[in-house]
């Protein structure tokens, strides 16, 4: 739960910064603070739901299978139909949710990436600590180890 609550707080960090700066614009720190509640909240709070709901599903029906994410989504879905005060987004998002975690759950158990890792690239670029900054190359030295 803590792993899903830490991507979840970062998410919700992340929302809230651009919520603050870019549409709400609040006027003193309780709004902002309040405003950063608002968005972060409901995210752990729909984190804390899926795993709590997959951990007890799993405990309950002693299987570790598909069925026990979707219960996990769907439970993720009622918390963001309470956060909204909607009940029909609240069910909405339980179906769309419960079917994300089954594809998730799938790939889990068969190996297969639900987003692909990003492609390795062959060159380098300014910001590589592998690359060369120097404006000239070194010269030769004409040096000796002192064993000729």
């Amino acid at each position: 739960m803590l792993v899903a609550n830490t991507y979840a707080l970062l998410g919700g960090i992340t929302l809230s910064t651009y919520d603050v700066v870019m549409i709400s614009k609040p006027v003193g720190f309780g709004g902002i603070l309040a405003k950063y509640i608002y968005n972060t909240g409901p995210l752990m709070g729909m984190a804390s739901a899926f795993t709590m709901g997959t951990y007890c599903a799993t405990k309950l029906r002693g299987k570790d299978d598909s069925i026990n994410y979707a219960i996990g989504g769907a439970l993720a879905g009622g918390v963001y139909g309470a956060w909204r005060r909607s009940a029909v987004s609240g069910n909405c998002a339980a179906l769309v949710l419960a079917f994300a975690a089954v594809i998730k759950k799938w790939s889990l158990q068969e190996g297969w990436r639900f987003i692909p890792e990003p492609k390795k690239i062959g060159y380098q670029n300014l910001f590589l600590a592998r690359h060369d900054r120097s404006v000239f190359k070194d010269t030769e030295k004409g040096w000796t180890t002192g064993k000729e």
